[in-house]
């Protein structure tokens, strides 16, 4: 059986990076994806400390898989990118301090008026390439996860196989998760080939009816309980070689008011189904 992580998303940004310990080790997790946000909460919030939160972690029995996530990464010039590079050692600095391998870093937005997809590659792959050049002297490599909204300027995973394919840089690597693939467009033939020391972490989640395009990160689902082609997605994964964490990631609000072990435990449950 593979190895499963719950990422702090799924709990909702309400719940506490103690939370999601607490969840993700009772439910029986082997690793956890700590949100910033939660982990600044945490930093923030009366004595809590990366030691102390890295042994927190360890008497728990789980450990840091990644922090998530870098947002708006790709198509910052200037300051603005500066800012971004500045954003992503505090990340890499969290992920080295507990233990955590990778940093995750989604593509930006395209601008209102559009920029060509030749330069959307060209921009890309510089800033991963910068983006990995703060994160290798730390320990620390960098999960590109494409994302499969209308207007983010890297949707598919053909897409981003290239721009990886092109950096060929072992700190960089793909983050697959199943609800972006299937909204994005991509297909199940776009694994074939794939290099699987550079497929870092895949994201677990399924989806309500609809059509791909319209659907928004509220209408995921627990994996098994939608309509996205998990089983055909895993198997593929497998054939292919993967060998690297399935992680719960769902952000779906009705969920939040769940109990957080509960949650973790079905989605868990869900994903154990799928190997079955």
């Amino acid at each position: 059986m593979p190895q499963f992580g719950l990422n702090g998303a799924t709990t909702g940004s309400e719940a506490t990076i103690e939370t999601d310990i607490r969840a993700a080790a009772q439910a029986g997790y082997e690793f956890l994806e700590l949100r910033d946000t939660k982990i600044e909460r945490y930093l923030a919030g009366g004595g809590g400390t990366l030691p102390r939160l890295r042994s927190r972690l360890h008497e728990a029995g789980v450990e840091a898989l990644s922090v998530n996530a870098l947002e708006d990464a790709t198509l910052s010039t200037g300051p603005d990118l500066q800012a971004r590079l500045s954003r992503m050692r505090v990340l890499c600095e969290w992920a080295a301090a507990l233990g955590a391998s990778y940093v995750v870093a989604v593509p930006s937005f395209l601008p209102p008026a559009g920029i060509q997809d030749a330069e959307v590659r060209i921009r890309t792959e510089a800033a991963l390439r910068s983006l990995s050049g703060v994160a290798a002297p730390l320990g620390v490599q960098v999960g590109f996860e494409f994302l499969g909204p209308p207007g983010c300027s890297v949707r598919t995973l053909r897409a981003a196989r290239r721009v990886i394919e092109d950096i060929d840089d072992p700190h960089v690597g793909l983050v697959i998760d199943a609800f972006h693939f299937y909204t994005g467009g991509s297909r199940l033939e776009d694994l074939d080939g794939i290099d699987p020391t550079r497929l870092f972490i895949v994201h677990l989640d399924d989806a309500e009816p609809g059509e791909p395009g319209t659907l928004t990160d509220a209408q995921r689902l627990l994996p098994g309980d939608g309509v996205l082609p998990l089983r055909a997605l895993v198997a593929r994964l497998q054939m292919r070689g993967f060998q690297g964490a399935y992680s719960l990631e769902l952000f779906r609000p009705e969920y939040w008011s769940w109990d957080p072990v509960e949650l973790a435990r079905r989605g868990l449950d869900g994903m154990h189904r799928l190997f079955t």
